[in-house]
């Protein structure tokens, strides 16, 4: 059983709470606590044999709302109206709750990995809390708040195909649908500019700057996990691409926030084949 109150045992023990939190309020708040605590080093990593079960990857801790439907179910809403903002936003902060969840699973569910790896989703998980409450704070401007719209489940759906290995999991999270955001939040800022919303743009400025550390970390354990069991990095991502993750795959690519990421040239060219030839921003 996990304690639902500090004292933890270990991270994990903590991870496994903040996870299974239903309330995103108190996600958010166990989420800072946390990372806190382990950054002032009073929470350590688990060692194997007290490692806590990891729970099953469907029973993540979320609302019952947002109501979660196939993309194609979601309304399209412009940019130019309050409702489209705020559909616009809380489609951004569902991503941010997952991101989080997601975040905390990477550090709950694979056992093994050196302590850097721990250190990095901590910090990931800390940073999409953070995103999460600005978004929701900048929802409320509006008069809603999360939950207030549909939205899918594309990143959750990917975590449970990855669940079984962490090598899945950093090649097709982080360094697919994470880096998404990287190629399409650059056009969303210029236009959100155009509109006169300083304020969604400043909030999108620190997710763009600080996701492309996070797809970072999703590169060197991907790239950690290959050189471990004898693998080349680019042939074994681009075949779990196409197995996996086809359909997610479209450009522009934000090449320079992609590079600052860990995709080199050569990974880039090849997504481009994949894509048709799309240019590269």
């Amino acid at each position: 059983m996990i304690p639902d109150a500090p004292p933890w045992p270990s991270l994990q023990h903590a991870a496994a709470h903040c996870w299974a939190l239903r309330d995103p309020a108190a996600k958010v708040a166990a989420t800072r606590a946390v990372s806190a605590a382990y950054r002032e080093g009073s929470l350590a990593p688990a060692c194997e044999p007290r490692w806590p079960t990891p729970p099953d990857v469907r029973e993540v801790g979320r609302p019952e709302r947002p109501q979660r439907v196939p993309p194609r179910m979601l309304a399209a809403r412009g940019l130019g109206t309050p409702e489209g903002r705020a559909a616009f936003l809380h489609a951004i902060a569902h991503i941010e709750f997952n991101a989080i969840n997601l975040a905390w699973d990477a550090v709950l569910r694979f056992p093994g990995m050196p302590q850097r790896y721990y250190a990095d989703w901590v910090s990931c998980a800390d940073d999409e809390a953070r995103h999460f409450a600005l978004l929701a704070e900048r929802l409320a401007d509006f008069g809603c708040a999360y939950g207030d719209f549909d939205a899918h489940d594309g990143l959750w759906e990917m975590a449970e195909k990855t669940a079984g290995d962490c090598l899945d999991r950093m090649a097709l999270v982080p360094r697919v649908l994470e880096a998404r955001g990287l190629d399409v939040t650059p056009a969303m800022i210029d236009r959100l500019t155009r509109l006169g919303d300083p304020a969604t743009v400043a909030i999108l400025e620190v997710i763009l700057r600080e996701e492309i550390a996070h797809v970072a970390a999703g590169t060197r354990w991907f790239h950690h996990l290959c050189a471990q069991r004898g693998l080349v990095p680019q042939p074994t991502f681009l075949a779990l691409l196409e197995r996996h993750a086809r359909d997610v795959l479209r450009g522009p690519f934000n090449r320079e926030a992609r590079r600052q990421a860990g995709f080199d040239d050569a990974e880039m060219d090849a997504l481009l084949r994949l894509d048709g030839g799309a240019p590269a921003a």
